[in-house]
């Protein structure tokens, strides 16, 4: 994926933004002592969750390997293209699990089946209260739905699908780190 770029960083008021909101949280430490805290919320939050990761495993066929899943995309906080698990916000009325299969399909084209569910986890809690539930999805390559799969990815959302044997994520990763650190970077 590449042509896209930042082209412009300017400040913007709670007013204007569609998606976060900057709050001052004023709080007392363990010590007694007052003090602030600066912090970003979802302000599109539907219910007690805002999103979903989703850690799939593809079944092995004869001729493949029991994989995950990685996309990739151009994620402008970052300024760069990430590597991240399928995943997307949970839409009103939905629970995780109806979320991440919705998600799934339309960023990788897979149908799966809910494995598990986890705990609302935090990302970056220094930063924003945002939070996610990871979804375990087995795929079964087998069913005649999981052949030659098409993702329909929202507008705006332009995804690689990577797969990724599972007994060779770690490795991937780490070879992803030094292409983007000795290439990219320097």
């Amino acid at each position: 994926m590449s042509g896209a770029k930042i082209l412009n960083i300017t400040p913007m008021s709670n007013a204007e933004s569609k998606w976060v909101a900057l709050d001052k949280i004023e709080y007392q430490d363990p010590s007694g002592k007052k003090r602030v805290w600066e912090m970003c919320h979802r302000t599109s939050r539907k219910g007690d969750c805002d999103a979903v990761a989703i850690f799939t495993i593809l079944s092995a066929t004869k001729d493949k390997p029991q994989e995950t899943l990685l996309v990739s995309q151009f994620r402008p906080p970052v300024g760069k293209l990430t590597f991240e698990f399928p995943a997307g916000l949970i839409d009103e009325g939905e629970t995780a699990a109806q979320a991440a299969v919705r998600e799934l399909k339309e960023e990788t084209g897979y149908h799966g089946v809910v494995r598990e569910v986890s705990p609302i986890i935090f990302s970056d809690p220094g930063l924003t209260n945002a939070n996610m539930k990871l979804v375990v999805m087995d795929v079964d390559r087998s069913l005649d739905i999981n052949q030659n799969v098409v993702a329909v990815p929202d507008d705006g959302e332009f995804i690689d699908v990577f797969h990724i044997p599972i007994n060779n994520l770690y490795n991937f990763l780490i070879g992803i780190f030094f292409f983007f650190f000795f290439f990219i970077i320097l």
